[in-house]
């Protein structure tokens, strides 16, 4: 029966070793397919810095300074986007008298859009008025 059972503990010894290498390559295989540095989690970067002899300090450092490092011991180049270019409207520079005969003005046209019944048109100045009004209280303070 002794030589049954040592049969039996070779068989699953054997069986046991192919499951560690598979594992390892497993592990081998991820690595290469590895998630972009900056998509990697805190924990993820922490892990990666662990591995890079001379550093020390990784479990105080935050997010951005594991990064900063990884990217460094790996010898990537930090590239920034490109940013788009915003076109600036020119702002006109009123004062407060320019603005309030333009309110006047807004609200004769209203009262001729409340006599033509033209709700919609009421809607429109009314809002600009209050537009007005808002800009005037702001070259006020200016």
């Amino acid at each position: 029966m002794t030589e049954e059972v040592k049969k039996e503990e070779a068989k699953a010894e054997t069986k046991k070793e192919p499951k560690a290498e598979a594992k390892a390559k497993a592990k081998e295989e991820k690595k290469e397919e590895e998630k972009p540095i900056d998509k990697m989690t805190a924990k993820e970067l922490r892990e990666i810095a662990k591995e890079i002899p001379g550093v020390s300090g990784v479990h105080a450092m935050k997010k951005d300074e594991l990064l900063a490092v990884v990217k460094e011991a790996r010898g990537v180049k930090d590239e920034a986007p490109q940013k788009k270019k915003k076109v600036k409207a020119v702002k006109k520079v009123y004062t407060v008298r320019d603005l309030k005969l333009k309110i006047a003005k807004l609200k004769e046209d209203k009262e001729q859009a409340r006599e033509a019944k033209d709700k919609n048109k009421v809607e429109v100045l009314r809002r600009r008025i209050n537009r007005m009004k808002k800009l005037t209280r702001k070259v006020a303070q200016a």
